[in-house]
């Protein structure tokens, strides 16, 4: 089986919770999938994992894989490893080697890995150094998030094209309808499509209460799943 990256449109477009449901919808297919968060950044949590994301996706795909294997670098900032690089408070040091390093020992692990990014697809990782460079040099295609709020369809558009402009494969892309109010959801699709000349893979709907469960269910009855494969 392939393995992805996914990424979003922006930041806060749902792709924790989006990659939980899928990775749980795998484990339910019988399929070894691992998860990774190269970067993660935000509070420090009190107990268990660093990072809240991180602790969801470990128990969405139920793996015990060690924490520094699954997230080798987090930032106890809301920023981006560019940013919170240059912080003299965070005192850790961008090392994307490590990344490429543990992703192949996870890669060796499970038979499918779901790799989730950090913020957009330009979000900077160095100075010259952003996403789309990491996604590259994970040799991924990429699965992108995007939301229904008026204002997604250009930053879908951008996304896109800075795929491209990146060579970077797009398998496809998942509308999260994390908002009540923006697109009709059918009118975004054929927008999208007919726009970015990328497929909709299908969207997810809004739930009041976020339950992994409920996710994977809509990714196994509602998505094939089966050209992911």
């Amino acid at each position: 089986m392939k393995s992805y990256f996914i990424t979003g449109t922006d930041t806060d477009v749902g792709k924790t919770w989006i990659i939980a449901g899928l990775a749980r919808a795998f484990r339910n297919m019988g399929v070894n999938i691992g998860i990774m968060k190269p970067f993660a950044a935000g509070t420090l949590q009190k107990t268990g994992f660093k990072s809240k994301d991180v602790e969801i996706l470990s128990r969405a795909a139920k793996v015990n894989d060690p924490e520094n294997l699954v997230n080798p670098q987090f930032f106890p900032i809301p920023a981006s490893p560019y940013t919170a690089m240059k912080n003299s408070e965070v005192h850790v040091k961008v090392n994307v080697d490590l990344i490429l390093q543990n992703f192949k020992k996870l890669s060796s692990i499970h038979d499918f890995m779901l790799v989730e990014g950090m913020g957009g697809i330009m979000t900077p990782i160095l100075k010259n150094y952003y996403v789309t460079n990491l996604i590259n040099d994970l040799n991924l295609e990429t699965i992108i998030v995007t939301r229904t709020r008026i204002g997604t369809l250009n930053h879908t558009i951008m996304t896109c094209k800075m795929a491209k402009k990146y060579s970077i494969h797009v398998r496809g892309i998942i509308i999260n309808q994390i908002d009540l109010d923006g697109y009709d959801v059918n009118v975004l699709k054929d927008d999208i499509e007919d726009v970015t000349g990328f497929s909709v893979l299908g969207t997810v709907p809004f739930f009041k209460t976020l339950d992994i469960d409920q996710i994977a269910n809509i990714f196994q009855t509602k998505f094939n799943l089966k050209i992911l494969n």
